[in-house]
């Protein structure tokens, strides 16, 4: 396949293993509604609002992935050996989804954190840098649309991601490095020991896995809708062409 010109039937998964993922997805999302709601019991100090939880830290943890695979695939594409377009792709829709599930974490959190914390929104260091973290991204995106040339746009954006990404251990280690209103690592904290037990470690785990699977199959999709946009793209330059083309020779007979 040329690295140029995407094919229009292109996909990182296979179609009878995108439905598997849409499938799990479903069923896990369902799973953790149940558990989530129904059984976990609610938590001894915060109540039901501590079940937010349950989405807020998979949607936190499905950003750092997706701004991780957009690093990775970043790197993949500016090594030479490594260099196509194929990698340009998933970097550009895994931070699509990232910022997605970078908004949804900053919604839910500030949705938990009007019961706790009694305001809707706190100059807490998790939250800044989370926010900040946020809008590099929504620029990166931006500097995709940018008009350019396919591997000089590719390149710039390559670069780009690589610089947002220092945001990211930032983000994940402010709640150590700073004191702030935003509680410790449930899990991954500095003694890697989980706070969380029971049916309240299953709801939180299953959201983790729901979330995960549900990252790949819309990768997956999206990753199809960029290889559609592309070659889009090539062929209404190819049909530009071609019309200046016949307009020259028209002028010149």
């Amino acid at each position: 396949m040329s690295a140029t010109t995407p094919s229009t039937t292109e996909r990182l998964l296979n179609p009878w293993v995108r439905r598997v993922f849409g499938a799990a997805a479903l069923a896990s999302l369902v799973a953790l509604v149940v558990v989530g709601l129904f059984v976990a019991p609610p938590d001894a100090v915060q109540g039901d609002a501590q079940r937010i939880m349950y989405v807020h830290v998979p949607a936190a943890w499905i950003a750092y992935v997706a701004f991780g695979v957009t690093s990775i695939t970043s790197l993949l594409y500016l090594w030479p050996r490594t260099r196509s377009l194929v990698w340009d792709r998933i970097a550009g829709a895994s931070a699509e989804l990232g910022v997605v599930f970078t908004g949804l974490t900053l919604v839910l959190g500030s949705i938990w954190g009007r019961p706790v914390w009694g305001v809707w929104w706190a100059w807490d260091a998790r939250l800044v840098t989370t926010a900040v973290l946020f809008f590099l991204y929504v620029g990166y995106l931006a500097l995709r649309r940018v008009p350019a040339a396919t591997d000089v746009r590719a390149k710039r954006s390559a670069i780009a991601a690589l610089i947002a990404f220092v945001d990211v251990p930032i983000v994940h280690f402010s709640v150590t490095w700073w004191r702030t209103l935003h509680q410790q690592g449930t899990v991954f904290n500095e003694k890697l020991d989980a706070e969380i037990h029971g049916t309240m470690a299953l709801a939180l785990w299953l959201g983790v896995l729901a979330f995960t699977v549900l990252y790949v199959y819309l990768l997956d999709l999206r990753y199809r809708l960029e290889a559609l946009d592309e070659d889009r793209e090539t062929r209404e330059l190819d049909a530009a062409i071609a019309d200046r083309v016949r307009g020259a020779v028209g002028v010149t007979s």
